[in-house]
């Protein structure tokens, strides 16, 4: 007997994570799967919509300026818990660590509704790094019953929590799945990246860095960076290309803090597509996002992540990403290492991505129609 899911999500990086998983269910295994968006961030989230081709059947429009993590999670659990009393879903999916997982999985847990936990087991062993993310996930942690974990080190960290084996399956990262069927649409129609490939073909032959930055705990640190990017920008072998997050907190400092510069293109956040492109495209990225740590060694460019501590160890071990923290002086002399070392850069690039094979939804959408 076919069931039926919910999969809820309300960010960017949640709809670019749960397509794949959304398709494969619907396409592969014929499971009647539904699909609920909070919109915790509006206009980013509807990049990915109409890319994949997905129409919500419910979208609780949810977000409002200044709006605070008390205010959003008490939204959140009410909105959610009603869309759930109509649709009485056999089971709830929620992906990775946002308020909106984190809460989805609440909402269920209350009326006992089993919950699919896509991205599971990651951790940095810091709950103030990744804040609040970290804290997110182990909650969801405690109620789910089907854990995809994205990694081997992921899925141990479920088993030292005390999480049933039976229940943890390790099935690659569905960021990745995305970023490969996204590269070939590009493929196939350049003109859906030719935004971002005027952009980035203004710089000539200089070599391309990418810098994404929005964590709330950087904020404090978001100066010191952008005096960093600064530093880097006046070498006259590289171009900047740095999609600039809406937060407030981070527009300002950058606004502030960076000067006019013939080699730094900042410019508004990218469709996915564009962004993608510009993942291909680049040498190497800078970056305090989680998901971008798992896309760009798909590409083999070398990651310097703007951070403490990292959710994400698998490329730290490996060899595709670098801690750097948040000091200027450490980020310049990592940069300038890999611009002007080719072994150092090489060794990077070329280390294999730990993060999966591109096929990590066809796996989660059997174990969710089978039951395991």
């Amino acid at each position: 007997m076919s069931i039926k899911v919910l999969a809820v999500f309300g960010t960017r990086p949640e709809a670019i994570k749960l397509f794949p998983v959304i398709d494969a269910l619907r396409i592969e295994t014929g499971v009647d799967c539904r699909v609920c968006v909070t919109a915790q961030h509006r206009g980013m989230l509807d990049q990915i919509l109409r890319l994949s081709g997905i129409v919500p059947d419910y979208d609780l429009d949810i977000m409002v300026p200044g709006q605070t993590l008390d205010s959003l999670t008490a939204a959140l659990l009410v909105r959610l818990g009603e869309v759930f009393d109509i649709e009485k879903p056999d089971r709830v999916i929620v992906q990775g660590d946002t308020a909106t997982a984190m809460v989805g999985a609440l909402a269920a847990y209350y009326r006992k509704i089993p919950v699919s936990h896509v991205e599971a087991g990651l951790r940095s062993g810091d709950i103030h790094h990744p804040w609040p993310e970290e804290v997110n996930r182990r909650i969801v942690a405690t109620m789910a019953d089907q854990h995809f974990a994205p990694t081997a080190t992921a899925a141990e960290a479920l088993r030292r929590e005390g999480v049933r084996a039976d229940t943890i399956f390790e099935t690659g990262n569905t960021v990745i799945d995305a970023l490969l069927a996204t590269r070939s649409r590009l493929l196939a129609d350049p003109s859906m990246c030719r935004k971002i490939d005027t952009i980035i073909d203004r710089f000539g032959a200089k070599r391309i860095i990418a810098v994404t930055t929005h964590r709330r705990e950087n904020f404090a640190a978001m100066r010191g960076i952008a005096g960093a990017i600064g530093q880097i920008a006046e070498r006259d072998d590289v171009g900047i290309v740095f999609p600039v997050h809406p937060n407030p907190n981070v527009r300002t400092a950058m606004a502030d803090a960076l000067p006019a510069s013939d080699t730094i293109a900042m410019i508004e956040p990218l469709d996915y597509p564009d962004f993608v492109r510009l993942l291909d495209r680049s040498t190497l990225v800078l970056t305090d996002s989680g998901g971008v740590q798992e896309e760009a060694p798909t590409f083999g460019k070398p990651v310097l992540v703007m951070r403490e501590t990292t959710e994400r160890p698998e490329g730290v071990i490996a060899g595709t990403a670098r801690l750097v923290g948040t000091d200027p002086a450490l980020i310049v002399s990592e940069t300038s290492r890999l611009l002007d070392n080719p072994s150092a850069y090489d060794a990077m690039s070329r280390a294999h991505s730990p993060f999966g094979d591109g096929h990590a939804a066809a796996r989660i959408s059997r174990i969710i129609a089978n039951g395991r």
